[in-house]
């Protein structure tokens, strides 16, 4: 099973939908594959520079760790030379805070999603919106 460019722009796309209905501000929503390969990408109009790198670290942390960034952060509070090594491994690329959602097929992870412009709980919102909008199953 793998994650079809298809459906990552289907997930890209309804998470961005999901962040106007609600009047998030400009937001980027990245989607990877389960390698870790940037599948899909969207910078809103607005949305500051770093956007794209810190969607892609969420999703990135998720993917990478077998978990989304919210448990990530939560998991290293208590751990931070784990979190330093981390951060050392992947040359700064993991974002661990809510907003990276491994999307799933079979109880399988087949990539993740990471958005970023709103509050954390805005970000994971709208991935989780656009992990269903494509059909797809997310562990958060």
């Amino acid at each position: 099973m793998s994650l079809s460019l298809e459906k990552a722009s289907m997930i890209v796309d309804a998470a961005l939908a999901k962040a106007r209905e609600l009047k998030f501000r400009p937001m980027c929503v990245a989607v990877l594959d389960e390698g870790g390969h940037l599948k899909a990408l969207k910078r809103e109009d607005g949305a500051t520079i770093l956007r794209p790198q810190i969607a892609v670290g969420k999703a990135w942390g998720a993917v990478g760790m077998g978990e989304s960034s919210r448990q990530l952060g939560e998991r290293l509070k208590d751990r931070p030379s784990f979190l330093g090594s981390l951060t050392t491994m992947s040359s700064g690329k993991i974002v661990p805070v809510a907003g990276g959602v491994l999307i799933t097929e079979d109880n399988l992870i087949i990539g993740a999603v990471g958005v970023s412009g709103g509050t954390s709980d805005e970000d994971e919102i709208c991935a989780i919106t656009g992990i269903e909008a494509a059909g797809l199953a997310y562990k958060v």
